[in-house]
């Protein structure tokens, strides 16, 4: 099953059927994104499409000189697709922000890591890191996925989070077992606002705003050893 921010490698043949239908603005960028290898990164599935389609998009390098960043989606059949990972872990990234990012951002993925929670990056940080290209400047985000499969994980991944981004500036989101997602900082706030306050999802094929429980609720229970 895919989710956002998986990434994707194309076959010869998907990468035929992105530039037959890309405009001709974008071509030169995406045969430079095809020959470098590098990978399309999923998005949320468009209306009307086949079961055996995948929504995925190329958010190419900003370009100043022509007012800023080109993005590029399109859909593409299973078939297209040589290889997929999930979303960039974030201890992948550390060597690609800056460096005045680099020891606090180590030290959040090193107290994560102890303490079992998953941590991976999309947006601008992780395309620096898979592409080279130029993408974080000082005004840029750390987007982080915090990937919990407990409820302790949970807790003490947005303890973490929320830490750190006194030093960093984190933003992201929280990724749930069954693919839904909701923005760290939102799931946050709620848990300490008034009881049946909502938050926003996002999954592979819908936005829906539901209770903090209910995201919850499809976490394990971690019980402690006798």
């Amino acid at each position: 099953m895919f989710a956002r921010h998986d990434l994707v490698w194309l076959t010869r043949r998907g990468w035929q059927r992105v530039r037959a239908g890309a405009p001709e603005a974008a071509l030169a960028a995406l045969d430079r994104w095809r020959d470098g290898g590098w990978p399309a990164v999923v998005r949320r599935a468009e209306a009307e499409m086949a079961p055996n389609e995948v929504a995925i998009g190329f958010p190419l390098p900003p370009r100043p000189e022509e007012g800023g960043k080109l993005k590029f989606g399109c859909r593409v059949e299973l078939s297209d697709i040589g290889r997929r990972t999930r979303a960039l872990p974030l201890v992948a990234a550390l060597d690609a922000v800056p460096e005045q990012w680099r020891e606090s951002l180590a030290l959040l993925e090193s107290q994560a890591a102890e303490a079992g929670v998953g941590l991976a990056v999309y947006g601008s940080v992780a395309l620096a890191a898979l592409t080279g290209q130029y993408y974080l400047t000082p005004h840029s985000d750390i987007d982080v996925l915090l990937q919990p499969t407990s409820r302790r994980q949970l807790m003490k991944g947005l303890d973490l989070l929320a830490w750190h981004a006194g030093i960093l500036p984190l933003d992201g989101e929280v990724v749930f077992p069954d693919g839904r997602a909701v923005a760290w900082k939102e799931l946050r706030a709620a848990f300490a606002g008034a009881p049946g306050t909502r938050v926003l999802t996002k999954g592979l094929h819908r936005i829906a705003l539901v209770l903090p429980e209910e995201l919850i609720a499809t976490l394990e229970e971690e019980t402690c050893p006798n």
